[in-house]
């Protein structure tokens, strides 16, 4: 048996990081599309019929799993953004960039999924409760940090610029996951606990299922955009033209 370690610290280097991320992007691809088709067989064939909401409840099989991503996303772009400030990283700060441009998405997704469902089963297709309004506050704030960045021409500063309103911002994320507790809010309360499940097994299968097909295909996509922002960054380097030839 070898004993030789990985040394995962060199995957920080932008030129080290280009070739993995190259060869991992087609395993987590063809992982997004199997539990996207597994997760929305379940949830649209296998699950029950909810005896309130009839048919129109399964929205939050994509809803609820969107939502989690634009809370999650952004904490981890912050976290990113938080590194490559604090130590000058640039893979960190590249990452957050990255990150952004789908956690957008998936926020907007959850908005527009929410209004959706909020139709059919609070009469109306949006209120301004103390979720939805945090919520769009959140979608506000990663089109501040993509703007911000897109409006300074020299990365460095963009980063830093774009590095402060992400910590700053992270503050509204636990004011989404506890509003319903804090304030009055047509939500109902939180479906799945640390000690019980609100769900039939197959609601909660197909749920579980659709997040982690989420998060795959955010790593895809975010792999993705970092090779292009690498490109983008180092073209004037030579490691990068021999990387591409």
């Amino acid at each position: 048996m070898s004993n030789r370690k990985i040394n995962w610290y060199k995957y920080a280097a932008p030129a080290n990081f280009y070739p993995l991320a190259g060869k991992m992007i087609p395993v987590f691809a063809v992982l997004t599309a199997l539990l996207f088709i597994a997760g929305l067989y379940v949830g649209f064939f296998v699950a029950p019929t909810d005896f309130q909401q009839g048919e129109s409840y399964r929205i939050i099989f994509i809803h609820v799993p969107a939502a989690w991503m634009g809370m999650f996303l952004y904490v981890l772009m912050a976290v990113y953004a938080g590194i490559g400030w604090a130590f000058n990283a640039r893979l960190a700060s590249m990452m957050a960039t990255a990150i952004s441009t789908t956690g957008a998405i998936f926020t907007l997704i959850s908005l527009v999924t929410g209004s959706l469902w909020g139709r059919p089963a609070w009469g109306v297709w949006w209120v301004w409760d103390a979720r939805l309004t945090s919520t769009l506050i959140l979608m506000f704030l990663y089109i501040g940090f993509i703007s911000l960045q897109s409006s300074i021409d020299d990365p460095r500063r963009a980063d830093r610029a774009g590095a402060v309103l992400a910590l700053v911002g992270v503050i509204n994320v636990p004011i989404i996951y506890f509003s319903v507790q804090w304030w009055n809010s047509l939500h109902q309360g939180a479906t799945i606990t640390a000690r019980s499940f609100k769900m039939a097994p197959s609601m909660l299968a197909a749920m579980l299922i659709l997040l982690a097909a989420c998060w795959m295909y955010a790593i895809t996509v975010v792999l993705v955009r970092v090779r292009y922002i690498i490109r983008e960054r180092e073209r004037e380097s030579p490691w990068l033209a021999e990387a591409v030839a």
